[in-house]
Parts: structure tokens; sequence; C-alpha cells
């Protein structure tokens, strides 16, 4: 098993690249490197400048490559689609010329990957983590989502980038009976998975359970943790995801309820190889202990055998 870990923007709260609080970016990718990783996500559209001379100029400043670019948007909207895909575009050109991590040997795609994330419904925001409240797109809407997708991925791949699907808390594309559809609808060889421990758990599934589960189809996996006693009280507020966020429902890993030795060991098992990038959305004006806390989940992570 050979794994790398690797990091996130939205560790420091950029998940919002309008956000007026979010930090310097340089000052983001300083930290990440100050914690001992050796690559990044580029975050959000927006947020790292689309300028490949000055990003790659602070990458080998701070020994870090990309490990990832991140499609964060509406997916089901026809009327959008052509705008994800001139950023599609931007991010691929960028990604492809920025310095790129080692490729393990039994590691199925090379990095960067492209996440492919369903974003910005309020009527799916505010039922996130419920699976029994949450509406269902229709037969419909559904397939010219999976259409949308498949454009995406394809138009990834001209670029060499795999594209991987990433179920996202407050998305079309959350729930067990989605994720189940998604792996129908959208064949391996068009576009991979990305599994997120967080968010799997915060929509009431078993992260170990659904790692295995999905283990053919898993080309990146993101890490999070989760506090319980946090998660619980938003269950039962009325409230927006990254809002929940912001009240401290992610904190650092090894200090919540997932179970991490349990996934290293899952994951021995089923002899993943490749990268796993640590994520804690926070409210950006609490960046100033994204630091630590990324520590303690390297630190963590290093202790159990990661």
């Amino acid at each position: 098993m050979t794994i790398s870990i690797s990091g996130a923007p939205c560790c420091w709260g950029v998940d919002d690249p309008t956000n007026p609080h979010l930090p310097p970016w340089e000052r983001v990718l300083g930290e990440a490197s100050q914690a001992g990783y050796k690559g990044i996500e580029l975050g959000p559209y927006g947020y790292i400048p689309l300028d490949i001379e000055r990003v790659q100029e602070e990458l080998v400043k701070n020994d870090l490559t990309i490990i990832a670019g991140t499609i964060f948007d509406d997916l089901l909207a026809a009327s959008n689609i052509e705008k994800v895909l001139k950023k599609v575009d931007d991010i691929c050109s960028l990604i492809t010329k920025l310095p790129s991590a080692p490729q393990a040997e039994a590691q199925k795609f090379p990095t960067p990957y492209l996440t492919v994330m369903d974003w910005g419904h309020d009527e799916r925001d505010y039922y996130a983590g419920h699976p029994d409240r949450a509406v269902r797109l229709s037969d419909k809407d559904w397939k010219q989502m999976m259409e949308h997708i498949r454009l995406i991925s394809e138009r990834a791949k001209t670029y060499g980038v795999r594209a991987v699907v990433h179920p996202h808390a407050g998305g079309y594309i959350e729930y067990e009976d989605e994720i189940n559809k998604l792996l129908e609808d959208i064949p391996y060889e068009t576009a991979g998975l990305c599994l997120d421990t967080g968010h799997l758990y915060y929509a009431k599934m078993d992260p170990v359970e659904w790692l295995r589960k999905c283990a053919d189809r898993l080309d990146y996996i993101h890490f999070k943790d989760i506090n319980l006693e946090i998660y619980n009280r938003v269950m039962e507020e009325r409230i927006r995801f990254f809002d929940a966020c912001a009240k401290g429902v992610m904190c650092p890993i090894g200090q919540g309820i997932i179970d991490y030795e349990a996934i290293h060991m899952l994951l021995k098992e089923i002899n993943y190889h490749g990268y796993i990038t640590i994520e804690q959305e926070r409210d950006p004006r609490n960046s100033d202990t994204s630091l630590r806390d990324v520590k303690q989940s390297v630190d963590y992570l290093k202790s159990i055998g990661f």
C-alpha cells in the first residue's frame, strides 16, 4: 500500500472564492508546506489565480505539487453547463502545467485529478445529512445531470486529466441511492470516484462499508472527521452544510467519530494506492488555527501507520 497524504484549501475555510474573509492563497500554500504536505488541491475556481508562472513559483518555493483541481458547481442546469466546461478548460490548462506528483506503481490514474461535485441548490443544502427528507431529482433531471458529468469528464480527458465524481453533502449526489445510480450511469472508463469519509458519515453512511463497496471504482479519497456532539446538534437544526462547518462540525482527524484505524486496515485489504487529501471545512475567520489542526491530523494519521 503506497499512500501519500495531501491537503486542500478548505482546511483554511476556502470554499466560496467570493468570501471576503479568505486568507491569502500564498499563506495557505506556505502553511500546507509547514504542515508536512508535498501536495495540495487547487481549491475552488477563482481562489488560486490562473497565472501559471506565479502559481508555479509559489509551489516550487513551498516544495508542493498539485493533486487536483475542482469543479464545485451546479451540474444540473442546462443553462450552466457551458460555463462549467469553460472552468474545466481553465482548470485543466493550469493544473497540467504545474508541478505534478509522482505516480505510485499501482496507482490507477496519475494526478492531477479533476474532482467533480454538484452544488448550488437550496432545496438540498438545507437537508444535507437527511436522506429521509431531501428531495430527489426526477428521472429526466437526473439523466440531464449525468450527461453533464459525461461532458465534463470527456473534456477533462482531452487534457489527460482524470475526472473523479465526489458525492457531496448538500448537492444532488449525496446519499446511498444516488451514489448507486451514479455508479450505474457513469461507466468507470468515463470517470472514477472520489469518496469522502466525512461526507459519507454526514449522509448517514458507514465510510468503511462504502470504501470497501466502491473499491474497484475508487481513484481518490478525501479524509475528514466529525465532532459527534456538534453533528447531533446541527442535525436538529435547519442549517446549510457550510454553516454547520462554521460551527465546527468538522474536526481534526483522530478527534472525531470516524474510525481511522479501521479505515487504515481496510485500505490495506483493498490494496489502495495513491493519494488521500485531508479536509476540515471551517469558517475562514478561524483560519488562524488551520495550521495547528492540519498538523494534528497529519501527525495522527502517521501515528496509526499512514
